[in-house]
């Protein structure tokens, strides 16, 4: 028998209220494992809006250590009662330690463990130095119920070395939950086609699956607000787009064969001929 993964990427919208926002998340989580969907990805921190638009000091309160946080402990008997693995962003509070972060949860429920975003932005409406330390946890690679799961976050996604890494490290999906959209300072900027661009080079040149989840809508955190433009998908080995969304709510489902592609992945040599004297430092999973 063939080893399969059924994964699904969520695209919605959210608003200030958490538990709004959790329900409506597990509501898009049961719609996914009702078509068969074992590992289900939502968009990056979908407990609340974007907050990193600001720098407002009020948004630390929103964070809680990563086994506490409500998104964690509410999802987690979802993944037991479904049998499916759920990778959850959240914003972390270690200490006096603040990170954007994803728990994995495993399809008993089993928490996993946590990475740490390891690539922080700083720019217009997306000013998340204010808010969060790089990642101290290194890329990560998850043994789930499933498969190989390898999990970046929204910015890591722009970052090939990213990918690698955790291609490594024996990941046989690569998995980014996202939150972007427009860029304040330019009104005709629209990086919607390039963010996939970056992710489904990714697919090709790692030989991969690749699923992005980003959240839609308008949101009014600050007085100009910002709007995200969706546009999540999953691509195959190829790089082509096999599920997508335009800026509508919905969700993605997409079965692959793993073992199809570990020969394909074989066959194509590019970790056979890889410079192991330039780049075998990215095996262990350290970011730079």
């Amino acid at each position: 028998m063939t080893r399969q993964i059924t994964v699904a990427a969520i695209q919605t919208s959210y608003g200030e209220d958490m538990q709004a926002n959790i329900d409506k998340t597990i509501g898009f989580i049961r719609d996914a494992a009702a078509k068969g969907a074992q590992v289900i990805l939502a968009p990056e921190l979908f407990q609340g809006p974007y907050f990193c638009v600001s720098q407002e000091e009020k948004w630390f309160g929103a964070a809680y250590p990563w086994r506490e946080h409500p998104a964690v402990t509410q999802l987690q008997p979802v993944a037991r009662e479904l049998g499916v693995v759920l990778p959850v962003s959240i914003f972390e509070r270690e200490g006096p330690h603040y990170f954007n972060s994803l728990v994995m949860i495993d399809a008993d429920g089993e928490l996993m463990g946590v990475y740490r975003k390891s690539h922080i932005p700083d720019g217009p409406g997306y000013q998340e130095k204010y808010y969060f330390r790089p990642g101290d946890t290194g890329f990560k690679v998850w043994d789930t119920r499933f498969g190989r799961i390898g999990v970046g976050i929204c910015w890591d996604q722009w970052y090939p070395e990213t990918a690698r890494a955790m291609m490594l490290q024996g990941a046989e999906v690569l998995l980014y939950p996202t939150a972007i959209g427009t860029e304040p300072h330019d009104d005709t900027l629209d990086t919607a086609a390039p963010w996939r661009r970056a992710m489904q080079g990714h697919a090709v040149s790692n030989v991969v699956p690749v699923v992005g989840a980003n959240r839609i809508g308008h949101e009014q955190v600050t007085e100009a607000g910002q709007t995200y433009y969706g546009h999540s998908f999953i691509a195959d080995h190829r790089g082509d787009l096999v599920e997508s969304l335009d800026r509508e709510e919905g969700v993605l489902v997409h079965t692959f064969d793993l073992d199809f592609l570990d020969r394909h992945r074989a066959a194509w040599g590019f970790f056979r001929d890889r410079r192991t004297d330039l780049y075998g430092a990215l095996a262990t999973g350290r970011p730079a």
